[in-house]
């Protein structure tokens, strides 16, 4: 039986309903809290008796599927979904032509590597529309060039995508419709939309570049037809392309005969060898998006000038037509986002690997202690823009530190740690709580007669220095010789305008901190990105599980990484 009273059962349950509906079904126990707190200021002195009761609710909650999450708040609480955002949060703007239950969007990710924080801003957009509009969210591997793709990245951004907490209504690969892809392609070429060019790869872009037009061009679609045929069962790499009949005079160089099929007969990670000829973008997205019944397609603004290919292809095939709607790429201060950037970090062992804690690949960032409601709050806090805008890590940081602060455990770390006697003290046994604010139970360290305190601190005492160790007494400097620093206790009670040190015992443990920066300052390589804190740990962070998300107090959030190795989320 609940030891919740029933006004607050309602109320936190209220919360972890809505919590989970805005976090793909999953509800995160430490908001919820906050959330109840905030509202129910008393319930903090009951801290330790509410924590089990909202752990079971919050279990209880996240075991039904999203969509039984979501009628349940529209049944209850009415449209709680669609309340105010937090400050910082942008509303969704709204789709133009969108109905509710009509709306169909898309995520459709390249395999050739990683997932980083510019897919998670596509991703979560995305979802966040079809869950808006009661719609479907469709994730769709763009997987037609398979020189670049692998196996392990299908997997790797599935896995990014649940961290995140979204969950496709539908998974599917473009390379299991090339039949299909195909059989439009020959349409476009029988209603002369498209021409095969054996032209050379550099003439074909000196020609597109001044607006020149190549004999291949002419070619009639009973030919055309023979050397589409020819390109899949005789043709190499780079003999020939198939190309639309755009514009060549046009002042878009996009729409000047952009290349829709190139041979490639590289092994697909797939399909093996069956196919050899491969649609580009600009041909296979189209295709795809109308088929798959998208009604709102959303991409970087990069692909703007696309546009005009994209509905010109679907209007010479006479099918459905989507919308297309542009954003802002995602960029960062000193990071680099783009696969085209990550790869060559990675391949030259600058960056140890996808999980990089210094990259903003979402291992990157898991690895690091990001969370991913922060990440979700980031990307909701930039919208549906074509605005350009570079934010710093500062934003970010800001976010994952509200989601860290109510749920993070705190210990004591004292980096480059300095010996302090203290005299006249008997031994104790100082119960500590893991959190100031939530019931997350205490840890117990022991004191005798001796203290480690961070150099940083023990440079500016001086006899006569009187401080306090936190959560335990009042200390006062001696004597202070070649580094060596003895004190004495000087009473219990709080001292207004003293140094609160972070301190520990004699018992204690090995302690590294690393604390990963950007790689590039000012477009070059920085020597800062990595560096290392060695001290000293409480016991108890001893027994703290791989990666959970630790906070060292005076120091910053921290993800376990190893061993008496974490990683320093932010401060």
């Amino acid at each position: 039986m609940s030891r919740l009273r029933p006004e607050v059962e309602a109320l936190a349950r209220k919360h972890a309903l809505v919590n989970a509906c805005r976090h793909g079904g999953k509800a995160e126990t430490g908001a919820v809290i906050a959330k109840l707190m905030s509202e129910v200021p008393d319930l903090r002195s009951q801290a330790r008796i509410i924590h089990p009761e909202i752990v079971s609710l919050v279990q209880e909650i996240n075991q039904l599927t999203l969509d039984e999450q979501t009628n349940l708040v529209k049944s209850s609480y009415g449209d709680l979904l669609g309340e105010k955002p937090s400050r910082g949060q942008r509303p969704l703007a709204a789709l133009p032509d969108a109905e509710i239950g009509h709306v169909v969007t898309r995520f459709p990710p390249e395999p050739n590597g990683y997932p980083h924080i510019g897919h998670a801003k596509a991703a979560i957009l995305d979802e966040e529309y079809a869950r808006h509009y009661e719609g479907r969210f469709i994730l769709r591997f763009d997987d037609t060039n398979p020189a670049n793709e692998l196996q392990e990245y299908y997997g790797a951004i599935q896995d990014g995508l649940e961290w995140l907490g979204i969950k496709p209504d539908l998974i599917k690969n473009t390379s299991d419709d090339l039949e299909t892809i195909y059989y439009y392609a020959e349409q476009l070429i029988e209603k002369s939309g498209a021409y095969v060019c054996t032209c050379a790869v550099e003439t074909i872009r000196a020609n597109r570049a001044s607006g020149i037009e190549c004999e291949c061009r002419t070619e009639g679609p009973a030919n055309t037809l023979k050397l589409w045929q020819r390109m899949s069962n005789e043709m190499k790499p780079n003999e020939a392309v198939l190309r639309l009949k755009g514009d060549m005079s046009g002042v878009n160089t996009a729409f000047r005969d952009p290349i829709l099929f190139r041979i490639n007969h590289a092994t697909h990670p797939l399909k093996g060898t069956k196919y050899t000829v491969w649609p580009t973008y600009d041909f296979a997205a189209p295709i795809e998006d109308s088929l798959d019944g998208v009604t709102h397609a959303m991409r970087t603004k990069e692909y703007e000038l696309r546009d005009v290919v994209y509905y010109h292809v679907l209007d010479m095939l006479g099918i459905r037509k989507p919308l297309l709607l542009e954003f802002s790429r995602l960029e960062l201060k000193d990071t680099p986002i783009s696969k085209r950037k990550l790869k060559p970090l990675i391949e030259n062992g600058t960056a140890t690997g996808w999980d990089d804690p210094r990259l903003p690949t979402l291992t990157g960032l898991r690895r690091r202690g990001y969370h991913p409601q922060s990440i979700r709050a980031f990307v909701m806090s930039l919208g549906l823009t074509k605005t350009e805008s570079r934010p710093t890590w500062d934003l970010l940081e800001s976010l994952n530190r509200k989601v860290l602060d109510p749920i993070a455990r705190r210990y004591f770390f004292v980096p480059n740690p300095v010996r302090v006697e203290i005299g006249a003290v008997p031994d104790k046994l100082v119960r500590i709580p893991f959190h100031p604010d939530q019931a997350m139970g205490y840890r117990a360290i022991p004191f005798s007669g001796a203290v480690y305190i961070p150099s940083r601190d023990a440079e500016a005492l001086r006899v006569g220095s009187v401080f306090r160790l936190i959560e335990l007494f009042n200390v006062e400097i001696r004597s202070v010789e070649d580094g060596h620093l003895s004190g004495s206790f000087v009473g219990n009670d709080l001292i207004q305008h003293i140094p609160k040190l972070q301190w520990v015992s004699e018992q204690h443990i090995e302690q590294t901190v690393a604390i990963p920066g950007p790689f590039f300052e000012d477009d070059k390589l920085s020597p800062k990105s990595w560096i290392e804190e060695v001290g000293f740990a409480e016991p108890a962070a001893g027994e703290v599980g791989i990666g959970e998300l630790i906070q060292f107090v005076r120091c910053g959030f921290c993800r376990v990484d190893a061993p008496n190795l974490a990683i320093m989320t932010h401060k």
